[in-house]
């Protein structure tokens, strides 16, 4: 039997987060070793684990992949977390890649100067209330099933929940105009390999604070 993924990060969310979601809603057990200095780094990147320098890494399947994209697609194939043909993969790409940019604004509001900071944010939950939800609203709304894409759990909705989570985060009404949103996001939330990730204890990471954004700074030499 082959072993645990094992997941090469910092302590913080960053990009393995989403791979972190999707591993866990998939209900697979994973491992993590974590990046805390720069001569960790280093040492990934000096043995060759690395395919372009850079992390996340997940070793799985006998591979080291690296790239987000890569690796959450071949979660999501292995899983049967990416529908049941092309028409339905392509849809759920396109759900993803929407939920990735959303998320992906938030993810880089910490290391944003104090002073751009407010702005930022005002500009995050405009999007995600303007340009972003109303989507997802509306193909809950258009099919009328309880998921995004062929009424089964797919890495569109796991994405989705996550990226809720996080702009509730920031402001914790965002939700308000949108009640199948609010709907989703409860039923997702109670999927049992989900739910047990969003209890405290689980391999979940907390919003990134001033401490870690250092830490993070000192190894990536940022």
């Amino acid at each position: 039997m082959a072993g645990k993924p094992k997941l090469h990060y910092t302590k913080g969310r960053g990009k393995m987060e989403s791979i972190r979601w999707l591993l866990a809603a998939a209900g697979v057990e994973f491992e993590e070793e974590f990046i805390e200095t720069k001569e960790d780094l280093e040492k990934l990147r000096n043995d060759g684990s690395l395919l372009f320098q850079q992390v996340p890494m997940v070793e799985i399947d006998g591979m080291r992949m690296v790239q987000t994209r890569a690796i959450l697609s071949y979660i999501a194939a292995k899983y049967n977390l990416y529908g049941k043909d092309l028409k339905e993969r392509a849809w759920i790409d396109m759900y993803v890649e929407g939920t990735t940019d959303l998320m992906g604004m938030i993810m880089y509001l910490p290391f944003q100067p104090a002073d751009t900071k407010e702005k930022n944010l005002a500009l995050i939950i405009e999007r995600a209330t303007t340009r972003y939800f109303p989507v997802y609203e509306k193909a809950l709304k258009d099919h009328g099933q309880d998921y995004l894409v062929g009424n089964k759990l797919s890495w569109a909705d796991v994405h989705l929940l996550e990226a809720i989570l996080m702009v509730e985060e920031c402001k914790p009404d965002a939700l308000s105009a949108f009640p199948l949103l609010q709907a989703f996001k409860g039923r997702i939330s109670n999927i049992p390999t989900i739910k047990k990730f969003l209890q405290p204890g689980s391999q979940r990471k907390p919003p990134i604070d001033e401490k870690f954004v250092a830490v993070v700074r000192k190894i990536f030499n940022i």
